[in-house]
């Protein structure tokens, strides 16, 4: 029985994490082979320079004139920040809930484990589209850069995976959250996904006001791939926090789901 339901689960996630890192693979060709002709043609410094400083930092826009800073606003900031945060997070928030919609959850119970061994196994399932994403995608990104004669550091650019993981797993124990506490599989996966979102555009809107302080709640404040890729820094104090809210969240949601009555 050990990890025996962590495999199985792990089986079920392979076809979405193969899709999943597939289409960001699909994104991460088009953005890098749109860039020449784009940088060509358009004076990206200058454009960059045009849009207001509020724009440039709720998206964490520093430069578009290099591919690094391309990457970093067109694939990072939207395709892992945004996209991957919402799929962590609506993933993760049916491990429970599904189950426990479909009548499953009974027979899970029924096993020689405990309620937060369960949890954890289910939890676990999840780092099979998180390393898929997280080695295929650098791998397409510095082969399709140097395809077009440009370069890309690659310490940066593994830095920028590795750094991500923190971020994904916080979204990911959202929606762990959201799945202990909903019944139907359907409500806990938009309301974990509205959370992650919801928390991004607050991140976003109150850059550079007197509110900026509240984006310290949002798990994209502690993740900036545009530091990592143009300025080539990174502050491992926002992995520290994004991992000790992941520890707490789910420690919470374990908690709860032990004392729950899922009938």
């Amino acid at each position: 029985m050990t990890l025996a339901l962590a495999r199985y689960a792990a089986r079920r996630r392979l076809r979405g994490a193969v899709v999943v890192a597939g289409g960001l693979s699909v994104l991460t060709l088009l953005m890098v082979s749109l860039y020449p002709d784009v940088a060509a043609n358009v004076d990206l410094d200058a454009y960059t320079e045009s849009l207001p400083p509020a724009f440039q930092a709720a998206f964490g826009i520093e430069t578009l004139g290099t591919v690094e800073g391309f990457l970093a606003t067109e694939l990072y900031a939207f395709g892992w920040v945004l996209l991957l945060g919402v799929y962590f997070a609506y993933t993760a928030a049916g491990v429970v809930a599904r189950d426990v919609e479909t009548g499953r959850m009974d027979l899970l119970l029924s096993l020689p484990m405990g309620r937060r061994r369960l949890l954890a196994e289910a939890t676990l399932s999840l780092l099979v589209p998180l390393v898929a994403v997280n080695a295929l995608v650098p791998v397409v990104v510095y082969a399709s850069v140097a395809w077009i004669g440009e370069s890309i550091a690659v310490t940066d650019l593994v830095v920028v995976h590795l750094a991500s993981v923190p971020y994904l797993l916080a979204t990911a124990a959202v929606g762990v959250g959201a799945s202990v506490v909903a019944d139907r599989a359907a409500v806990a996966q938009r309301a974990a996904a509205g959370v992650v979102f919801g928390l991004y555009l607050v991140e976003s809107v109150v850059a550079d006001t007197d509110l900026e302080a509240l984006g310290a709640l949002s798990p994209t404040h502690y993740y900036d791939p545009t530091a990592i890729l143009v300025r080539g820094t990174h502050d491992p104090g926002g992995a520290v926090v994004l991992l000790a809210a992941t520890a707490v969240v789910w420690t919470a949601s374990s908690v709860y789901f032990t004392r729950r009555d899922v009938n």
